[in-house]
This record gives structure tokens, sequence and C-alpha cells, in this order.
């Protein structure tokens, strides 16, 4: 039966989808397919595919800069802590509301500045009250730092064994004054490759998340989006029942440790998903630990978009608890994947 092309329901009528989906984002599916009786996509995902935009990502420069965690989690009274690679690291604001970051042990006798308060801008080491202000004191240095008002990001120029770049590779977002934006932060064992490896595989996304994604099509890459290490997909965005928000994004990759799905069409377009992997180094069996460090910047140009910025308080633990669900099975994939590696196991 030939559907009706004004149905404006109807996700497979090629007539005018972007006005359309600029009336109405949501589309109705009419023919669901059951997830066993989706369209296997494991000939397409062929792991030298994944392996070789592996590779083009960790040829990127990254100028040694490490994402430590979200620009809101820098509050007035303590630092942000995280360890990079092994090594701590603390950020917090000083007096003049410039951010400052150093190693995250004091130089006296190694108390844990992490545990540290701030006072006046000033991080008072809670062992023996060393004041450090974000100038070198005591044999403590402070390390290039930056905010993209999303992020917080150090440059570990030893860790890192790259060329410096001033500031780091910073994905291109929507104006921030006009989105909402959120930060996810979750950590397994496994190693930034790992993680990198599993977004750089759009192929699962209807298989292993089918609570979140179905109609998932990678569509052939382009030139431009091969040499840039990307894949454009169309997929539909799960609402509830058949009811879901179709987009075409583009996954790519713009430095070794981070992943970008940008929506190029359709609802939110603009709007991105930056994924970042940061070593900490290992736990007490040896095992490599990564952070998942996940960014949603999200914006629309309809008019109700407003109301969401208003509720960005209410949305924002609403975003995090969904990103946390995809990267419970995610992590699990990347775990799966490192263990396989070291293990000497990993097929191909």
């Amino acid at each position: 039966m030939t559907p009706d092309r004004t149905d404006p329901t109807d996700p497979t009528d090629p007539t005018d989808r972007p006005a359309r989906r600029r009336r109405c984002p949501l589309s109705l599916r009419r023919h669901p397919v059951s997830w066993e009786d989706q369209r296997p996509t494991w000939r397409d995902a062929r792991p030298a595919v994944i392996a070789e935009a592996l590779k083009r990502a960790q040829a990127r420069p990254s100028g040694n800069w490490y994402v430590v965690g979200a620009t809101r989690d820098v509050r007035e009274d303590r630092p942000l802590a995280r360890t990079v690679a092994g090594q701590e690291v603390v950020v917090w604001r000083n007096g003049e509301g410039r951010l400052v970051a150093g190693p995250g042990v004091c130089p006296h006798l190694g108390a844990p500045l992490r545990d540290s308060p701030v006072r006046c801008g000033t991080l008072m080491c809670h062992w023996h009250g060393l004041a450090l202000s974000g100038t070198p004191l005591a044999g403590w240095e402070p390390l290039p730092v930056h905010d993209d008002g999303v992020l917080v990001w150090v440059r570990l120029d030893e860790v890192g064994g790259e060329r410096p770049l001033e500031a780091p590779v910073v994905p291109a977002r929507p104006a921030l004054s006009g989105a909402v934006s959120a930060v996810y932060v979750g950590v397994g064992i496994c190693e930034p490759e790992d993680v990198v490896a599993n977004r750089l595989d759009p192929w699962h996304g209807a298989w292993f998340h089918p609570y979140a994604f179905v109609d998932l099509t990678v569509v052939a890459p382009t030139r431009d989006q091969v040499t840039g290490g990307g894949f454009a997909v169309d997929v539909s965005f799960k609402i509830a029942g058949r009811l879901v928000v179709p987009v075409r994004a583009l996954f790519a990759a713009p430095e070794p440790r981070t992943v970008v799905m940008r929506i190029e069409e359709g609802e939110g377009r603009g709007s991105v998903v930056e994924t970042h992997a940061t070593p900490l180094g290992p736990d007490d069996r040896g095992r490599p630990r990564t952070a998942v460090v996940e960014a949603v910047v999200a914006a629309s140009d309809r008019r109700g978009f407003a109301v969401a910025r208003a509720l960005a308080p209410v949305l924002r633990p609403l975003m995090r608890a969904a990103a946390g669900r995809l990267w419970r099975d995610d992590l699990a994939y990347a775990e799966r994947r490192r263990h396989l590696r070291s293990t000497g196991r990993f097929p191909g």
C-alpha cells in the first residue's frame, strides 16, 4: 500500500522532510520493526573500518590537553580534583575569578589538596595551611588551564609528550547563551582508545541501546567525512511507544580522546554530544581506568525552547541520567574491548 504523502507523521515520506520537521519534530513509526527483526549491522561494522577511524583520531594533535570535568563543578569552597594519567590535579578560581590549576599534592609533606578548602580564592592546605593563590610557591607550580564554558581542561606536557598547543581542540558548539548543557562523568576499566572506538562504532546504536534508538542507518560516508574520520547516521530517538524524533547526525573525532556527535538535520540542528576520554591511571589491580566526560549542548530555533532554557536546572539531572543509562552499556562495551585486547583475543 502506498503511504499517504500528506501524512505528516510518516517518517518514510521523502517530500520536504526538513520543512515538516520544523513544524513538528515528532514522527509516528507506522510499521515498527521488532528488535530481533532489525536489519543486522555486523557486516557493515567492519573491525578494519572502526580501527582505521580510531587510527586517524589518534594521529590528530591534542596539544597535551585533558578534560578534568565540568565548569559548573568548580565551586567557590573547594577545588575540582582529578587524577590524570596518575597525576593528581586540582582546579579552582582565585580571588579575581581566574581559573587556576596545578598539582594536587602539597609540596610540603604530600597532603592531598583535593581535600583542602578554598577561602577567598586561595587554596588552603588542610594539613599545615600552605596558602596557594595560583602563583609558584614552595615548589608548587601552576599548570596551563582552559575553561571553554562547559568543560575545564588542563595541559600536562610531560604526560602527553606532544607539541603543546595554546588551547585545547574544542569542537564547534551552539551559542551557550541559547543552549542547555549538561555534563555526565563515568569511570570504566579501560583505556581512552576503547571509549573512542565505542563511539566510532555507530552501527551498534539500535541493537545495543534499543530503549533509546531505532531505525538506524549509517550513511555511506563522503570523502570529507572519511578524511575527518566521521560517519553520517540517520537515526530516530525514541520518545514513547511509536513516537520518535528522526535526525541525521555526524560522528567525528577532532582529537585523539574526543568524539563528537553533531545533529546535522532535524530537530536540534547544531546540537552536540561530546565524549571525552581522560586516562586516570591504574586501579589497585593494575588495570587502566578512564573517565568518560560527556557534554551535551542542546539548542533549537523553536520559540518554545526558551522554556527549556528556563527549566535548565531541572533538565540537567534528567540529561545526565539519560547519558548515564547509555554509558552503563557503552562502558561495558569499552571494558570488554580492553579485556580482549589485553588477553590477545581481540578480533581482527
